[in-house]
């Protein structure tokens, strides 16, 4: 894609690149992306609001299942308008600033995620491996503690790295490679010295995305351990059943990460559009999966989301009856 004369862009305006090649579709690609929005917003609103008004799933799993939905949910308002900005025609460009913002949030977003899954599996390893002593371990006062911490792991390291972003020289083409910006893609247009954010960005991945990863496999192998050693094969279904919906998310997580990092580091030679879906992909595919994971998996959600909704037909048959 080439900057068009007629655009009149500034020397702090950078193109957001959509799906080359495919701009005649337009409209026809917004529609699946829009339903796909939409399910984003509504279902992790839904797992919010299910959590919020029933007092049984006021616990500890619960409480972190809903950190999960608040980070999935701003993820995707996060990249919507750019998103959909694109496809339906009403913007191609963005701000530097705005640029740094956004990356600021999608990737503060994606550590936040990340470490938000090693926090459910603690939780898991806690009830499994320790359940006499679950409920005075996850206190309340102490998964505020954690919720805070995981937020300041997750925005505070990022912001020297993003700060510098705004005092680079970005002198080359202002082509964006995604439909949104990214930390990696704003350094691949300058011609300052991008050592320490390169050598930075490097470390916080190793810090947070590749540890937490680590840490996740080591607590079900200690899960893993404690159920085989449960004599009732019953006991030992149950015990692991409760893991399926967070095993799911972790790798409906980590899965498009690696996937991309494979298309970046080996996929030179694929088509730009590849890296353009599987960008989307790495954005929308776990806060569009995970309400689906756990209002499937987990069966004090998929209850009150049955109850929720029966209700509500059963309120809407009492009236036309009453009519």
């Amino acid at each position: 894609m080439s900057i068009q004369p007629g655009h009149n862009f500034s020397a702090s305006t950078f193109l957001l690149t959509g799906f080359p090649g495919l701009e005649q579709s337009y409209v026809w690609i917004a529609i699946p992306f829009s339903s796909i929005y939409a399910m984003v917003l509504f279902g992790n609103c839904m797992i919010l609001y299910v959590i919020h008004t029933e007092r049984s799933l006021h616990e500890p799993m619960f409480y972190f299942l809903a950190m999960l939905a608040l980070t999935d949910l701003c993820m995707g308002l996060s990249t919507v308008h750019t998103v959909l900005g694109i496809l339906w025609g009403f913007r191609s460009y963005i701000s530097l600033d705005a640029c740094i913002g956004q990356s600021y949030f999608i990737h503060g977003l994606s550590f936040m995620e990340s470490s938000v899954l090693l926090a459910m599996s603690f939780d898991r390893y806690i009830a499994i491996c320790n359940p006499l002593r679950y409920s005075s371990i996850l206190t309340a006062s102490r998964i505020i503690k954690i919720g805070i911490a995981i937020i300041m792991r997750s925005f505070l390291f990022i912001t020297p790295a993003i700060i510098r972003l705004k005092f680079f020289n970005y002198c080359k083409p202002h082509i964006l490679s995604h439909s949104f910006c990214l930390h990696q893609d704003l350094l691949r247009l300058t011609c300052s010295d991008i050592r320490f954010n390169s050598f930075y960005a490097l470390g916080l991945v190793i810090c947070t995305l590749l540890l937490d990863s680590v840490l996740i496999l080591v607590s079900y192998v200690l899960i893993l351990k404690s159920v085989l050693a449960i004599a009732s094969q019953d006991e030992r279904l149950k015990s692991f059943q409760t893991c399926v919906s967070h095993i799911c998310a972790v790798l409906v997580f980590y899965i498009p990460i690696i996937s991309l990092t494979m298309v970046h580091r080996f996929g030179k030679h694929l088509s730009p559009i590849v890296h353009v879906l599987m960008g989307n992909i790495y954005i929308l595919f776990p806060p569009l999966m995970n309400p689906i994971i756990y209002s499937v998996k987990t069966q004090q959600i998929r209850n009150r989301i049955q109850r929720l909704f029966w209700g509500a037909k059963v309120l809407n048959h009492c009236s036309v009856v009453g009519r």
